[in-house]
C-alpha cells in the first residue's frame, strides 16, 4: 500500500499576510515589526510605512496615553485585562479618517514564557457603528 505523501503547509508568513483580518504584531516597546495586507488596507499604510513605526501610527492622538497605560500594563502582567474579548475602538486612517475597528488583542510571549510583544486581529466596524448611531437618533 502506498501512502499519498503529506503536504508542507505553507509557512505561517504565507498565512498571515492572506488573512482577511488585519493582523498587526508590535513588540514590548509598541514598534510595529508584522502588518498584514488587511492591514495596509484597514488603516492605508503599506507595511514598508507602517514597520518600525509606533502604534502611535493608527491610534487617534487623544487616545494614546489610555491606549500606553493599558499596553505597558498588558506588557507587565503578561496578559490582557479582557482576554481575547472583541471589543470596538478608535482607529485612524492615513488620510486622517477616524475608524470605529474590532479589534481583539492577545499577549505574545517565547516558549519560557518571556513576553515579546503583543498582536491584535482587526476590521473595519465604521459602517456598522455609524449606522447603528443613525438608528438610535
Amino acid at each position: 500500500m502506498t501512502a499519498l505523501p503529506t503536504p508542507e503547509p505553507p509557512p505561517a508568513q504565507h498565512i498571515l499576510a492572506d488573512l482577511a483580518d488585519a493582523l498587526i504584531y508590535a513588540d514590548r516597546g509598541g514598534t510595529i515589526r508584522l502588518w498584514n495586507t488587511a492591514a495596509a488596507a484597514l488603516f492605508g499604510f503599506s507595511a514598508e510605512e507602517a514597520l518600525g513605526q509606533s502604534l502611535d501610527l493608527i491610534i487617534p492622538e487623544h487616545l494614546r496615553a489610555a491606549h500606553w497605560r493599558g499596553y505597558e500594563r498588558a506588557m507587565e502582567r503578561g496578559a490582557t485585562s479582557r482576554g481575547a474579548e472583541v471589543r470596538t475602538t478608535r482607529g485612524v486612517h492615513k488620510d486622517g479618517r477616524r475608524l470605529y475597528v474590532d479589534m481583539s488583542f492577545c499577549v505574545v510571549t517565547d516558549g519560557a514564557g518571556r513576553v515579546l510583544g503583543s498582536a491584535a486581529m482587526a476590521r473595519d466596524a465604521t459602517a456598522r457603528h455609524l449606522a447603528a448611531r443613525r438608528d438610535i437618533c
